[in-house]
């Protein structure tokens, strides 16, 4: 028996141990009864917010949270709550950039305390309970600082505009592709700006597109498919192993449009490649999509040599755990990145795994007025993501497909999120209704605002309608304001939503029976002309 076989087999019985006796501390589910019960007993709230993916959530929960003082601290003054992020869009955009995991405490009043960001161990952990016993004065980390003026035109000022784009540039690490920093990751945003700067012959950000696109390779499995979320070590070598649905989407997105672009061959390899995993590890049976795949096979145990193996050697030793849960969000954008695979290749497949996932979310996550809801149980839904997601969608299926009934359901979606979603006091939409009484305050999310940005644009492009040019130009006038536009170290999404919304896109219209041969390879042929930004359809006088 190998010494890693050893290792494994020890590990697994580790883990059924402690699964089976359970952890020390009594972690409850996030809701408003919390801070009641904190108002009452005079303690303060510590929210985990991990993922079920994520190798060093698993570490803390084996480490820090076994730790006998720590769990001294949190039983005496503390009421342990525990968030899956997946299943809490609300949570998880709110405290994104403090994860994963995330740690945040707050008083009985719901006022944040302390945000901590990954791995703590539990000397770090102590001193912090301790601290905040002490003396729980909140730390100013000057992210939630009110904006009172935003700005009043949807286009953004030259020098916003201009500063955006010297962001871009300098983010970018001109030897080895993707952001100057320890994590490799191809940031999709980024990518598809270069792509559409590219193509008006932006030969520097050609270069930085290819770059990313050559780099991230190396974080697509050689053996599974399926996209590693990030690398560690200023490389691309170092992979974390977790396979989640947002890396698979938009990786499998943008290796479409970039083979579309360049015509690479490996591009396309990528693409397929991450379709292989996602139909052997992350979709149902009816054809609908999962969450993602563990990083390790024993969690809080780094996977290198698992991941080294081949695929006998992997599965002999077993498989990382699927979460199986199905999430509209996460569905609707692998249907987008699908149908856009199937544009860029013709390969009927593709589309057929998008229409299933599609039935099938449709079927069982729809709610009243063309919404959605996010998976079986939405205690504080329905959320925007889930709804902005299907919409995108349904009008990539549209552009695949020119079904009009796509184009229909995507103005529907459009229309929930106009009623529910949009900010009445000021500029953009918000993540999640804010419910009365509610700890939580409805927030506005940069990268969902740029998303519905794109989103209303298009579709006021396609109607003509003039409601959506104003939904459009309401998001954008919140991230057209300078505190916000600014705020990041890039920001391309803002760009690509600014452009759309500033210019026409590349309209392509293929006019003639839908039974008529000829006609079909046309807009085949359509479908594959290079363009980030377009419009395509096909008329048939008979429709």
């Amino acid at each position: 028996m190998s010494r890693f076989l050893a290792v494994v087999l020890f590990l697994l019985s580790f883990g059924a141990h402690a699964a089976a006796t359970g952890g020390a501390i009594a972690w409850e589910p996030w809701s408003d009864d919390v801070f009641a019960r904190a108002k009452r007993e005079h303690r303060f709230v510590l929210l985990d917010l991990e993922a079920i993916w994520c190798h060093w959530c698993h570490v803390m929960n084996t480490t820090t949270y076994r730790d006998p003082k720590v769990i001294e601290l949190i039983k005496t003054r503390y009421i342990p709550v525990r968030v899956d992020q997946d299943s809490r869009p609300d949570i998880s955009r709110r405290y994104e950039n403090w994860g994963w995991p995330a740690t945040v405490v707050f008083n009985a009043d719901g006022g944040e305390i302390v945000k901590r960001r990954g791995y703590l161990n539990p000397e770090v952990m102590t001193s912090i309970l301790e601290a905040i016993i002490v003396d729980p004065s909140p730390i100013n980390y000057g992210d939630n600082e009110p904006i009172t003026r935003f700005a009043a035109s949807p286009l953004l000022k030259p020098k916003v505009r201009e500063q955006l784009e010297r962001n871009y540039y300098d983010a970018h690490d001109p030897q080895l592709g993707g952001f100057k920093q320890p994590k490799k990751f191809m940031d999709w945003d980024t990518v598809e700006y270069a792509l559409l700067r590219a193509s008006q012959g932006d030969a520097k950000s050609e270069t930085m597109a290819r770059q990313t696109l050559d780099g991230a390779l190396n974080l697509i499995d050689p053996v599974w498919g399926g996209a590693y979320q990030y690398s560690t070590d200023f490389d691309w070598n170092h992979p974390h192993y977790e396979k989640i649905m947002s890396v698979q989407a938009e990786y499998l997105r943008l290796y479409a449009l970039a083979y579309i672009q360049f015509g690479e061959a490996s591009y396309l390899a990528a693409a397929q490649g991450i379709h292989w995993f996602l139909k052997n590890f992350l979709t149902g049976p009816e054809g609908a999509f999962y969450t993602s795949q563990d990083a390790d096979l024993i969690k809080g145990q780094h996977s290198e040599e698992y991941f080294a193996l081949n695929d006998a050697g992997r599965r002999k030793l077993g498989i990382p755990a699927v979460d199986k849960n199905i999430y509209a969000r996460e569905n609707g954008w692998m249907i987008d990145a699908l149908a856009i695979l199937y544009t860029a290749t013709g390969d009927r497949q593709y589309l057929d795994d998008a229409l299933a996932a599609t039935r099938w979310i449709v079927a069982n996550r729809s709610t009243p007025n063309g919404g959605f809801a996010h998976g079986a149980k939405d205690p504080a839904g329905p959320y925007l993501e889930d709804t902005l997601a299907m919409g995108r969608a349904f009008l990539a299926l549209y552009a695949a497909t020119a079904d009009r009934q796509w184009l229909e359901r995507a103005e529907r979606s459009a229309g929930f999120i106009e009623q529910r979603f949009r900010n009445t006091r000021q500029p953009g939409y918000v993540t999640a209704v804010e419910r009365k009484g509610s700890v939580l305050k409805s927030k506005t999310i940069v990268d969902e605002n740029f998303m519905m940005a794109r989103f209303d644009n298009s579709l006021n492009r396609y109607t003509g309608k003039a409601r959506y040019r104003k939904s459009a130009e309401h998001a954008m006038r919140f991230l057209a304001t300078e505190q916000i536009a600014l705020a990041r170290m890039s920001d391309p999404g803002i760009l690509l939503a600014s452009f759309e919304l500033a210019n026409e896109p590349l309209h392509i219209t293929v006019v003639g029976r839908k039974d008529d041969a000829l006609a079909e390879a046309l807009y085949r042929a359509a479908a594959k002309v290079p363009a980030v930004y377009r419009r395509l359809e096909w008329w048939d006088k008979r429709e």
